[in-house]
């Protein structure tokens, strides 16, 4: 007994190897999960497109793009696009332009940041134009205002109901006075509408500023919004440096504007094509009228 004290330990050889922190990660594919800038929480991105790119969560709406939107809101195969031909010229040379237009056209898979045309909402027929802000955030430049004025005269010369879902950081700087004359061309437009007795509901998405808001945005017969879009003219620093006060935290969102009789009412996404076509119905428009 006494010697097994100073007997000599056996030690057994364990092979090494460098620690890999990832070991004990699960393997997750890139590219499939998101996270919601609002809540944060990780989304898988096929769940967010089944919900109307909506998160599960925290209910924030996710920008999405002009052809989603056709999508989501027209029936199948039923959208079809007016005035592709009109393109953006650089009528101040501005350096550069062109280039940026060229990188934003590959980006979003569109020739400008407004689709327009005629759709079916449960087999009503509307003129439609859709503003896309993932083209330089949406922003009003000639072509975008020439585009919209046509879809309104065609609305109006053919009878339709209008609606316009806007998107946008307001008048394309690069364009200057040129693309701040959109506003009265447009506006003009949708008067001209208005007094042939038509529809025209307007509804705002995140964000939409500036000369958007300042003209067509804001001048439906029904305003309509998602839930907290930014909807506003100049930016919360501008105004808070110029009133020199302090603004509401919710300044500026759909919820303040609906609190203060700016628009009608605020939509979620999924409600979004039932609600239309409700209000289509309610002021007389009909199946008959395509």
């Amino acid at each position: 007994m006494l010697k097994n004290l100073f007997r000599k330990r056996e030690y057994v050889t364990v092979s090494s190897r460098a620690l890999d922190d990832n070991d004990n990660l699960p393997n997750i594919p890139d590219g499939k999960w998101i996270n919601c800038p609002k809540c944060k929480n990780i989304l898988y991105k096929e769940d967010l497109e089944r919900n109307y790119k909506v998160c599960i969560g925290c209910g924030h709406h996710f920008n999405i793009s002009a052809k989603n939107r056709i999508d989501q809101i027209f029936d199948e195969n039923s959208f079809v696009e007016l005035f592709k031909d009109v393109e953006t010229r650089n009528p101040l040379n501005f350096e550069g332009y062109e280039e940026k237009l060229e990188l934003n056209q590959v980006k979003s898979g569109l020739k400008e940041a407004v689709i327009t045309g005629t759709g079916e909402i449960n087999s009503l027929k509307v003129a439609a134009t859709i503003m896309d802000s993932n083209f330089m955030m949406g922003s009003m430049g000639c072509a975008v205002g020439e585009k919209i004025t046509r879809l309104v005269e065609y609305a109006t010369e053919n009878r339709l109901p209008l609606i316009i879902f806007t998107a946008s950081g307001g008048a394309r700087m690069q364009e200057g006075i040129f693309s701040l004359m959109q506003m009265a061309k447009t506006s003009l437009a949708i008067s001209r509408h208005d007094k042939a007795g038509l529809l025209y509901i307007s509804v705002i998405t995140h964000p939409t500023t500036g000369g958007v808001t300042a003209s067509f945005a804001m001048e439906g017969d029904i305003i309509i919004s998602e839930p907290n879009a930014v909807i506003g003219f100049a930016g919360r620093r501008v105004i808070e440096n110029t009133i020199n006060e302090k603004l509401p935290e919710d300044f500026q969102s759909a919820e303040f504007a609906l609190e203060k009789g700016f628009i009608d009412s605020i939509i979620k996404r999924r409600d979004s094509k039932n609600y239309l076509y409700k209000v289509l119905r309610l002021h007389g428009v009909s199946e008959n009228a395509k």
